[in-house]
C-alpha cells in the first residue's frame, strides 16, 4: 500500500486526526510511532486512546516502558525509548504485550522492528515548519490493512490543511 500524508498545525488538529485513525483501528492491530524527541507521538497516541473509548489520562510511558488502558478496546502503549539491549527487548516480552484482544501502540517502534509482527500501521510523525505544525505519514503494512486503506485515507484529510508535505 501507499503512504498517506496530512499535514497539521497545531496539536489538536494531530490529536484529531489520531482519533480518527484510531476509530479505524480494530482489535490485534500494531501501530508503530515513529519520529523524533517532541514530534507528537504521544499527542497522537491520546487520540487513538480517544477514539478507543479511553477516559484515563494517557502519558508517555517512557519510564514505566508499558501501559495498559481500559476503553471499548482495551490499548497497551509501549514507549521502547529507555531499552538499550537486544536483552532489554527480549526481556520486555513484546509477543506477549502484542495481542488479539486489543490495541497496541509502540513508540519508537522503527528502533525494535525486527522483533515487531511484519504486519502493522507505522505512523511517523515529523516536525513541520511551525512550532505546532507536524507531517504525519502513515504505511500500512500487511494484508489486515487492504480492506481499511480507503478510511485511513479519509481519516488522514481530518483537515482542510491535508496534502503531501
Amino acid at each position: 500500500m501507499n503512504e498517506l500524508r496530512a499535514v497539521t498545525e497545531s496539536a489538536l488538529e494531530t490529536l484529531e486526526i489520531a482519533a480518527r485513525v484510531g476509530a479505524v483501528l480494530r482489535a490485534g492491530d500494531l501501530v508503530v510511532l515513529e519520529g523524533g524527541l517532541g514530534a507528537g507521538k504521544t499527542v497522537f497516541a491520546k487520540g487513538v486512546a480517544r477514539a478507543l473509548g479511553v477516559t484515563d489520562t494517557v502519558v508517555s510511558p517512557t519510564f514505566t516502558i508499558v501501559r495498559e488502558y481500559r476503553g471499548r478496546m482495551p490499548l497497551v502503549h509501549v514507549d521502547v525509548y529507555r531499552l538499550d539491549t537486544i536483552q532489554e527487548v527480549e526481556d520486555l516480552g513484546i509477543d506477549e504485550i502484542i495481542a488479539d484482544d486489543r490495541v497496541t501502540l509502540v513508540e519508537w517502534g522503527d528502533v525494535i522492528a525486527f522483533v515487531l509482527p511484519a504486519e502493522r500501521l507505522i505512523i511517523r510523525l515529523e516536525l513541520g515548519e511551525r512550532d505546532d505544525s507536524r507531517r504525519i505519514t502513515a504505511l500500512p503494512i500487511g494484508a489486515r490493512w487492504a480492506d481499511r486503506a480507503d478510511a485511513l485515507a479519509a481519516a488522514l484529510q481530518a483537515t482542510a490543511r491535508v496534502g503531501g508535505a
